[in-house]
C-alpha cells in the first residue's frame, strides 16, 4: 500500500487552503494549524521547508503568513510531497538502490518500478489547483479568526480524502 506520511498530508492541506483562500492573503502557521486541527510546530516545519523549496513565499509582520510562491495550475502535489519527504518510493530496494539478498531472484522489482513512475506521473500532472477543486462542500459556520490576516476557514474535502489514485490493472501500468 501505498500511503503518504502525516507531514505530506500536513503540507497538502496547507497549500490547499492557501490555493482556495489566496484572494485573502497570507495566512499564519498558527491559524492554519488551529483550523485543521494540526500540531504547529509540526506544521510550522513543513511551510519552512516548502519555502526553502520555492513553493511558499513568509511574510513578516502583522498581515504576515504565507503565500503561494507561484501559481496553484502550476505547483504539482508531486513537487509538494517531494519537498517535505524527498523521493518517492514504494520499495525498499529502490530506496536504498542496493542489491538486496533477492535480487537475483526477484521478479517484481522492475514492475514495482513502473507503478511508482505511474504513481510520480499521475502525482506531477496533479495541482494543487485542482485539489482545491472538490466535489463536496463542507458546511462550516467558522468566521475568519481576527488574527488569522487572510486565512479563510477550511471548506472542500475536509476530513474525506484529499486526492484518490486509481491504477488499473493489467499491464498497462497507466499508459
Amino acid at each position: 500500500m501505498l500511503k503518504l506520511t502525516k507531514k505530506a498530508d500536513y503540507g497538502l492541506i496547507a497549500v490547499r487552503h492557501l490555493a482556495e483562500h489566496a484572494d485573502l492573503g497570507a495566512c499564519s502557521a498558527k491559524d492554519l494549524a488551529d483550523m485543521y486541527g494540526i500540531p504547529q510546530e509540526a506544521l510550522a516545519k513543513i511551510l519552512q521547508r516548502l519555502v526553502r523549496h520555492k513553493l511558499l513565499i513568509s511574510r513578516q509582520g502583522t498581515d504576515g503568513g504565507y503565500v503561494l510562491a507561484r501559481d496553484p495550475r502550476e505547483i504539482s502535489a508531486l513537487e509538494v510531497i517531494r519537498a517535505i519527504e524527498g523521493p518517492l518510493f514504494i520499495t525498499s530496494c529502490h530506496a536504498s538502490m542496493k542489491a538486496c539478498n533477492q535480487s537475483s531472484k526477484c521478479t517484481v522489482r522492475e514492475p514495482l518500478q513502473k507503478v511508482s513512475r505511474t504513481i510520480e506521473e499521475v502525482l506531477s500532472k496533479l495541482t494543487v489547483w485542482e485539489l482545491r477543486e472538490s466535489g463536496e462542500e463542507m458546511v462550516t459556520d467558522t468566521p475568519h479568526s481576527p488574527t488569522a490576516g487572510g486565512c479563510g476557514p477550511p471548506t472542500g474535502a475536509g476530513e474525506g480524502e484529499l486526492v484518490r489514485i486509481e491504477v488499473f490493472g493489467g499491464n498497462s501500468y497507466g499508459k
